[in-house]
């Protein structure tokens, strides 16, 4: 008696502009606890507020959905053209139920970008398809429990910086969370100041508002103030039981205000009264300052690993700010005006995905 054939996996492109294809990827997604940036939802908020393309790979069999590979299809005048799962964000890559789905999927975004002349994929998480090149010595993520209340949420900072937040405490500062205009103009204002002190180009404030937009239950800004005058904000996103501050930054009077440190422990707070269970600090480039920020709150750092591919005869791009090649470039952008280098930015961060 012949044995039964085992059906194959196949690979095809999403239909993104379905929303019975968007909702069917959601529940697996959630199914599969994955990151934020694996949502569909994410995806098209990049697009909405940048103009990079929302993509993606689903590979089933039988008809069951068996993986999923969220992509956004960058292209950028100065950065070059690479898909990259996902776009703005510091998670992604493959998610598939067992090995053979992923290696379909490796292999089909493999196809696509060849079809689709991109000259690479890069993938920030998820396991490796073999034979990519991986890396764990970048970038390092930082998370940790909250506390059971507001005093013991403080006693878990060390205690040079729990000195810090008790500053900014005693000077009676304005906390405010919300979701609308008034909101998002205050933390584009202080993000926007923040990044270019950093050198770096701004996002577009279109990207902020898609976000708001695309998580409407799941997002929110909280932002630091002196009588009328923001120093310091952040949007944070809450999911699987984690609060997420992924933009945040203040202005330079924040730091003799302690405004940051206000910042970040009165979200703990707020978002232990939401119902998460955890604050996920997000990525930081290792050895960098904000790594060096956030280990002095008791984080402790976790290597992330990321993969790429990249097309023969061709090299893998590069966005890495601390690069020696853009230092001049980030020095000049510092002393840029800041009207200018809001003006500006955008066009170029849109490339940053």
């Amino acid at each position: 008696m012949n044995a039964p054939v085992k059906a194959a996996t196949g690979v095809r492109r999403a239909d993104l502009a379905d929303p019975g294809e968007r909702a069917r990827i959601e529940g697996f997604v959630a199914e599969m606890g994955a990151s934020l940036f694996h949502r569909p939802a994410w995806l098209m908020a990049v697009e909405a507020g940048t103009g990079q393309r929302a993509e993606g790979l689903v590979a089933e069999r039988m008809g069951t959905l068996t993986g999923w590979l969220p992509l956004t299809a960058v292209r950028s005048a100065l950065f070059g053209k690479a898909l990259v799962s996902s776009g703005f964000g510091v998670g992604g890559g493959l998610l598939a139920c067992g090995e053979e789905a992923a290696q379909a999927l490796a292999e089909g975004a493999q196809g696509y970008a060849l079809r689709a002349r991109f000259p690479g994929i890069e993938l920030r998480g998820g396991p490796v398809p073999q034979g990519w090149a991986s890396w764990s010595d970048k970038h390092c993520g930082f998370e940790r429990a909250l506390a059971a209340d507001d005093e013991a949420e403080l006693l878990a900072i060390p205690r040079k910086a729990r000195a810090e937040v008790r500053k900014g405490l005693g000077l009676g500062h304005r906390v405010t969370v919300g979701r609308g205009p008034g909101d998002l103009a205050a933390h584009y204002a202080c993000y926007a100041q923040s990044v270019r002190n950093l050198g770096t180009p701004v996002f577009p404030r279109a990207l902020f508002r898609a976000m708001l937009a695309a998580f409407p239950d799941n997002s929110d800004i909280l932002t630091v103030w002196s009588d009328k005058t923001p120093l310091a904000s952040v949007l944070s996103f809450y999911h699987g039981g984690a609060v997420m501050p992924f933009w945040g930054g203040g202005t330079f009077a924040a730091r003799a205000a302690r405004a940051n440190e206000v910042m970040y422990y009165e979200l703990m707070l707020h978002a232990r009264r939401q119902g998460m269970a955890r604050f996920d600090f997000g990525r930081s480039k290792t050895g960098s300052g904000p790594y060096a920020f956030k280990k002095n709150w008791g984080f402790f750092p976790e290597p992330l690993t990321y993969a790429a591919w990249t097309a023969p005869g061709t090299r893998q791009r590069n966005i890495d700010p601390t690069d020696a090649g853009y230092s001049r470039k980030i020095e000049a952008w510092k002393k840029l005006p800041l009207p200018l280098a809001n003006a500006l930015g955008p066009w170029i961060a849109r490339g940053l995905a």
